[in-house]
């Protein structure tokens, strides 16, 4: 066996330990961390967020720039709204300030949705840090010769 049929066995052997970090690691990883975790802390959050910016994008559009206060605001209604706890119902207005009350609603359950947004999005980035510290140092162990728990 020559030097490059060896250099070639280790490359193999290599790539088969790290493709089973990699898959074992996303099945389960250490600390407990599952893939339907995954999912909802970082890809459900993720997607929702471009999927609403691209859907809001063009509502935004003002002489060739985005209102990204707007785009924010339009974002969080569908995390904010199902949040609100307190609603003003309007009652004794005309059409003008029952429209005006009901748009106030919005608004609120609009930067409501917006804090949360944020929040599940810096929730993600942190979620995603971790898993992939979590993976690398498993991937590490595994590679060195070391007995690592699955």
């Amino acid at each position: 066996m020559g030097a490059d049929d060896k250099n070639t066995a280790n490359f193999l052997c290599e790539t088969v330990l790290v493709y089973q970090a990699w898959y074992i690691g996303c099945t389960r990883l250490e600390e407990g961390m599952k893939v339907s975790e995954f999912v909802k802390r970082v890809i459900v959050p993720v997607v929702s967020a471009f999927f609403l910016a691209a859907l809001f994008r063009p509502l935004c559009m003002e002489n060739g720039e985005c209102d990204y206060l707007k785009l924010w605001l339009f974002m969080g209604v569908p995390f904010g709204i199902c949040r609100m706890f307190f609603w003003i119902i309007p009652k004794g207005y005309d059409i003008g300030g029952t429209v005006g009350i009901l748009f106030i609603n919005v608004l609120v359950g609009g930067v409501i949705g917006g804090i949360v947004l944020v929040w599940r999005l810096i929730v993600a980035a942190v979620y995603l840090v971790k898993g992939v510290a979590e993976v690398a140092g498993w991937t590490g162990r595994k590679l060195a010769g070391k007995p690592c728990k699955i």
